[in-house]
């Protein structure tokens, strides 16, 4: 008989919001299903529910037709259910095979551990996945593709497992480490397990995916078989529109001022004689391959990295940031890519998040921070951004992802600057979230800021810059209007030489 898990009426309420609304569908073994929807439509906290690190104020689970309550993560570990979420739950101290056993290891008969059998086990698993690694291997000298696959085998050395589900596994995954995760997941799936993917990447939904469970605004819309619907489908039962045609739709600021930014010849340890110019209400456009040099270059105009050669001129005066807080005084800031290491605070409200960079202006000569200041700039930047938030004392973790990356732009804007950059700004976030970010990128256009833009995403890059620069190799390899710009042409810039 195939294993099924049903959700059955499950409801979450959290203060000012309804995050699961009656939630009833069913998972079957032998197929990956995902879960798609926007940030905030549903899917991570159901996931949480399911590993009982929520509760459902209504509602049940059923596992093979018997009802389940998980009070935390390890009852729902002991009932076959394994969730493998971004952030990595490992040790990275300890060696492959004590990560994948920990807390079972195995013992001889005299009831000691017995690190030997450890190892002969995760062989043969490591074997099974046909991966390049070590039982005794320390977890971390790993890359991040395989800790990431030091998990999965952790969950797939229990005897239980019944369900497998992927919490956005590929954000930090090369093209062919990918592909690897793909074989273990077909791999999981014929073997009978339910295996649940979240992803916003539409690509690796119709590439491995059998089924498509769409959630919006907390509630469950469908259950639709991947090969037989389309992605403008999809995407349109995500988020009620269609938003095919999103790049067309932009109001783009159609007059381009100044030059307001020049640099000249910049290097420092990772970057070699990088120069181009911004000019006053343009979106600029940085393409490259991953490791081509655009971060690491951004970095060094704000001063997060040490230049060793060069000069930068902002509004013709030149000008030296030793460290981002300088860059910031003079008009300059950076949006990171990696939203939940350099971003925001998750310990931190809202409010705290978006005032973090406001602390001088904010606070009076005897640096006591004046509230009622905080809290109009709190408010602003929910009003002016559009932040989902029941209001500003929430913790910036408990909100989704498109909204944390609302509150990192918000705080920036709050310093009134003159350059913004954006590093990879849609990564991780819905299709209906990146609307949103393009038409608020084209408004700062219009207010005459001048916008850089990091993007891996080519139509991304090619659809939202007026011009595009392409790095390879630590250098710049060329540079494209936007009206001549393909994918074939920014790729061919930016392969590396042979």
């Amino acid at each position: 008989m195939a294993g099924t898990l049903e959700f059955r009426n499950i409801s979450k309420y959290f203060p000012g919001v309804k995050a699961l609304d009656n939630v009833s569908f069913l998972a079957r073994s032998g197929e990956v299903l995902a879960f798609l929807g926007e940030n905030g439509a549903g899917k991570s906290t159901l996931l949480k529910t399911l590993n009982g690190d929520y509760q459902p104020d209504e509602g049940l689970y059923l596992l093979d037709g018997e009802e389940k309550h998980f009070k935390d993560p390890h009852e729902a570990i002991e009932a076959g259910i394994s969730i493998i979420y971004q952030e990595r739950q490992i040790l990275p101290e300890l060696s492959v095979a004590e990560n994948i056993y920990l807390g079972r290891m195995p013992t001889n008969r005299f009831g000691v551990i017995s690190t030997a059998e450890a190892n002969r086990r995760a062989e043969k698993i490591i074997q099974d996945f046909n991966l390049p690694i070590h039982p005794m291997d320390k977890v971390k000298d790993l890359s991040i593709a395989y800790q990431q696959m030091v998990e999965i085998m952790k969950a797939y050395s229990r005897e239980n497992l019944k369900v497998i589900c992927f919490d956005e596994p590929t954000a930090s995954l090369s093209d062919a480490e990918i592909e690897s995760l793909f074989a273990i997941i077909r791999k999981l799936r014929d073997e009978g397990k339910i295996v649940i993917y979240v992803s916003h990447r539409m690509s690796e939904i119709a590439a491995i995916t059998d089924k498509v469970a769409i959630f919006k605004d907390g509630k469950y819309v469908t259950t639709l078989e991947t090969k037989k619907t389309s992605e403008p489908e999809m995407i349109r039962l995500m988020v009620g529109r269609d938003i095919g045609s999103v790049y067309d739709e932009l109001d783009r600021n159609k007059e381009i001022g100044d030059v307001l930014l020049e640099v000249k010849h910049l290097s420092s340890d990772y970057v070699d004689d990088v120069s181009f110019t911004l000019h006053k209400g343009e979106v600029l456009g940085f393409s490259g391959l991953v490791g081509a040099g655009r971060t690491e270059a951004m970095r060094a105009i704000i001063g997060a990295d040490r230049m060793t050669g060069g000069e930068v001129f902002l509004d013709g005066e030149k000008i030296t940031c030793r460290n981002p807080g300088e860059a910031k005084k003079k008009g300059i800031v950076l949006v990171p890519e990696d939203r939940k290491t350099q971003g925001i605070l998750a310990t931190l409200s809202v409010r705290d998040n978006i005032n973090i960079s406001m602390l001088d202006a904010n606070s009076n000569k005897l640096g006591i921070i004046d509230r009622k200041k905080e809290d109009q700039v709190a408010e602003e930047g929910i009003r002016n951004f559009n932040i989902k938030t029941p209001d500003a004392d929430k913790k910036i973790a408990e909100l989704s992802g498109g909204n944390q990356q609302k509150c990192i732009v918000a705080r920036w804007m709050s310093t009134m600057p003159k350059v913004l950059i954006l590093d990879e700004p849609t990564k991780g976030i819905d299709v209906g979230a990146k609307a949103e970010f393009y038409h608020m990128i084209m408004e700062f256009a219009k207010q005459g800021l001048g916008v850089i833009l990091i993007s891996s995403e080519m139509p991304e890059v090619i659809g939202l810059s007026d011009r595009i620069i392409v790095m390879r190799a630590r250098k710049i390899s060329g540079e494209v209007m936007r009206e001549d710009a393909t994918e074939d042409r920014l790729l061919s810039l930016g392969m590396m030489e042979e």
